[in-house]
């Protein structure tokens, strides 16, 4: 099958950041990442620039950029520019560039005429008037923004208010390290262990006294226990106090009696060195004392050595060390340290399952991978940079057919909408479903002025409200077209999508008895929903939440469902999700899109800005995989998607997938503003009228019908009733958008 994945737009990268061999973790990290652009492609050229507080012997291909020289920064940007580099990549950490709160870079990314792509090293809770301001213009200034931790989503999204579509989660990057990379220095350490190990540049935040004051337990039970505790003191820390906290922790070593079981190695290891060491090690313990900490390389290098990783519960540690992939202790606890080491100590195969866990997350770490993913990144600024609004009247709106409810009508009798059709002939033989029905009702609740579509309203309503089975008060689906119910109750999936209609009736109708009617049959189903395991039952159940809360804002039972599915989904996503596949289950199934609109809704709703953000990011995914090279809408086929073959082209695709897929962007279009979901919802549209793998139509604009799918070899003719729902619902989703708002976008 073809790939669908897009060719890479980026030739030329400029990377702004500290650089060796200035001896930093920044430093370090932005050498690795200019590697990994040009391991994933190796015809991507890197230049990086150096921010230099001294003077440095760069390598040749190093620029340097003085830290407290403005006039510097406005030069840069000029140079830059002249280049015509495709994207600047910036490191962004606290006290590396000039000015208050780093001010100057400002200077730079004003001037610059190219995407700006910023790493967010550290995001503060608390940011100081100056630092709030920098940071709130660096993120408006930048194309796109790329943090290491799912945390900092949240945070950008509460203290800075940033969009969360323009926020790339990218793990820290971290090299492989092979199994046998620590046998000499393991030899040389000496001892049968076990061996802990602290690694980074030293300074009184790091807590390492707390190991420390640990050993004298460890020792007694493993007399042969050592501690290396390996870096640098900080460069900061070294210039205002010298070397006072390193002599203070060998002190304190000489009064417990344990200097023999500590070593100092007092340098700035080589990254080299430091896999040796990882690989050498039992332990790696990170005893921070900072709880707001969103990324430690330190501890992203641990994860894929495949040791125990013992650590104090700061936001990364928590992230990272999730799930069984590591031991977190509580801050300043050094009993809490010993007693996790000796009963790590005391069970093997436990503690080989919690490394074999550690070094798979670490593997999704590796800075192939990372590269690849920076490399996405930089696709998606360099097309969002080419998109720009002009003043213009209309979109798409003034071109869209007329809609037509003919073949909407003929499948419809006096009991309710029939499912299947052959042709475009209704089929009596299959019968009814409470699923079709639902899907009616919700598409006549945008023709509250067309007295025919109040009518059947009324219809499909009834036949929902027969569907409610009052003995179990769950929906039933199916029903004969002689009128006989062939279950006690339906599918999971389909009580969800009852209870999102009667939800939206009841909070949308215009009718009274409409609306009395379906609040009653909501609250008499909505318990149930509260037990349900399909993530799409939990969508369209909160799809039917979020409407019927809007005008029934004190309905526990709607916040309860809000509520109940938001969580569900943040364990699904933490769970299943990795960098490369962002989604909340191991494969995808069918409407897809309206997961992400259901946590975008709930969101906005509950006023929880990371549910809308996950929800956004999930979907710009989701929309982003499934298009051809050409920008053709192409879903996945109605077997589902893998991780393995997502991005493929799929057959059979239908229709269901389009509308729902439209209907998502829509919603994420009117929260964030972003016109690419706009563009996204337009092409989704396009799919039905032949904007599709095989550029045929399967909506017939004079008969209202929409063919059932699009197969390998063509089309399938008939027309049943979800087809034909999900091109009228389609197209009354775009026609309700607001025509001069929009604007027209062409390229630059």
């Amino acid at each position: 099958m073809p790939s669908l994945k897009s060719r890479t737009e980026v030739h030329t990268v400029a990377i702004l950041g500290t650089y060796p061999p200035r001896r930093c973790g920044i430093a370090t990290f932005t050498a690795d990442l200019a590697g990994s652009f040009q391991t994933a492609d190796p015809f991507v050229q890197v230049d990086p620039i150096a921010m230099s507080d001294q003077a440095y012997s760069y390598p040749a291909e190093v620029s340097e950029l003085r830290v407290d020289d403005r006039a510097s920064y406005t030069q840069t940007a000029a140079r830059l520019n002249a280049k015509r580099y495709d994207v600047l990549s910036i490191q962004h950490e606290y006290g590396i560039f000039g000015g208050d709160a780093g001010r100057y870079l400002l200077d730079l990314i004003r001037a610059v005429k190219m995407p700006v792509v910023t790493t967010l090293h550290t995001v503060l809770r608390n940011p100081t008037p100056d630092q709030r301001a920098v940071m709130d213009e660096l993120l408006q200034l930048s194309t796109r923004v790329v943090v290491m931790s799912r945390t900092a989503i949240d945070l950008l999204s509460r203290v800075h208010s940033v969009d969360a579509t323009k926020i790339d989660f990218i793990p820290h990057g971290i090299p492989e390290i092979p199994a046998t990379a620590g046998i000499e220095t393991r030899q040389k350490i000496g001892g049968k262990g076990p061996i802990l190990l602290t690694f980074g540049l030293l300074s009184p935040d790091k807590g390492i006294e707390q190991v420390i004051n640990a050993l004298p337990a460890i020792l007694a039970q493993h007399p042969e226990a050592k501690y290396l505790v390996v870096g640098a003191t900080h460069p900061h820390v070294k210039s205002f106090s010298g070397e006072t906290y390193r002599e203070s922790l060998a002190q304190l070593a000489r009064d417990l009696d344990v200097e023999r079981s500590v070593e100092f190695v007092d340098e700035f290891v080589s990254i080299d060195r430091l896999v040796e060491y990882l690989s050498a090690t039992d332990y790696y313990i990170t005893p921070y004392l900072n709880p707001a900490q969103i990324t430690s390389g330190t501890l992203a290098y641990s994860m894929g050595a495949g040791k125990v990783v013992i650590s104090t519960p700061y936001e990364y540690a928590k992230e990272v060390l999730a799930n069984g992939r590591g031991i977190l202790v509580p801050f300043s606890d050094s009993v809490a340290i010993s007693d996790a080491i000796l009963n790590s100590c005391a069970t093997s195969n436990a503690r080989q399952e919690m490394g074999e866990r550690a070094s798979k997350y670490g593997s999704l770490m590796y800075w192939k991978r990372v590269g690849q993913l920076y490399l996405d990144s930089f696709n998606r600024a360099i097309d969002e940079s080419r998109i720009v609004p002009l003043a213009a009247k209309s979109v798409v709106c003034d071109t869209l057919p007329q809609i037509n409810f003919g073949h909407l009508e003929a499948l419809t009798d006096d009991t309710g909408i029939l499912q299947h059709a052959t042709f475009d002939i209704p089929n009596r033989h299959e019968g009814y479903c409470v699923d079709d029905n639902a899907r009616a009702l919700l598409l006549t609740l945008d023709y509250p002025q067309n007295p025919r579509m109040v009518q059947l309203q009324a219809r499909y309503l009834a036949f929902v409200a027969h569907a409610l089975n009052p003995i179990n008060q769950r929906f039933r689906n199916f029903k004969t077209y002689e009128r006989t119910w062939l279950e006690s109750e339906g599918s999971e999936d389909s009580q969800g999508r009852a209870l999102w209609a009667v939800g939206a009736t009841a909070a949308r109708s215009t009718v009274p008895g409409h609306t009395k009617l379906a609040s009653k049959l909501f609250e008499s189903a909505a318990p149930n929903l509260l037990t349900a395991e399909s993530p799409r039952t939990w969508a369209y159940s909160m799809l039917g939440a979020a409407a019927y809360v809007e005008r029934f804002p004190d309905s526990l039972l709607a916040l309860a469902i809000l509520e109940n599915g938001a969580e569900r989904f943040k364990n699904w996503f933490l769970n299943v999700s990795t960098p490369e596949w962002k989604w909340f289950e191991p494969r995808l199934a069918y409407a897809n899109a309206r997961i992400p609109q259901a946590l975008i809704l709930a969101g906005s709703i509950l006023e929880r800005p990371a549910l809308i953000g996950t929800g956004v990011s999930c979907l710009a995914w989701l929309v982003e995989k499934q298009q051809t090279h050409t920008g053709d809408f192409s879903p996945v086929g109605a077997a589902g998607a893998s991780p393995t073959d997502f991005g493929t082209i799929q057959f059979d695709q239908q229709p269901i997938e389009a509308s729902s897929t439209l209907s998502a962007c829509l919603t994420a279009y009117k929260v964030t503003h972003q016109h690419r979901f706009l563009d996204s919802a337009n092409r989704c549209l396009a799919w039905f009228s032949g904007g599709n793998i095989l550029g045929v139509p399967l909506a017939n604009h004079y008969s209202g019908g929409c063919a059932d799918g699009l197969e390998p070899m063509g089309v399938n003719q008939n027309q049943g009733a979800e087809s034909t729902l999900a091109y009228l619902a389609a197209l009354t989703d775009m026609k309700s958008v607001t025509t001069p708002a929009l604007g027209v976008y062409e390229a630059k």
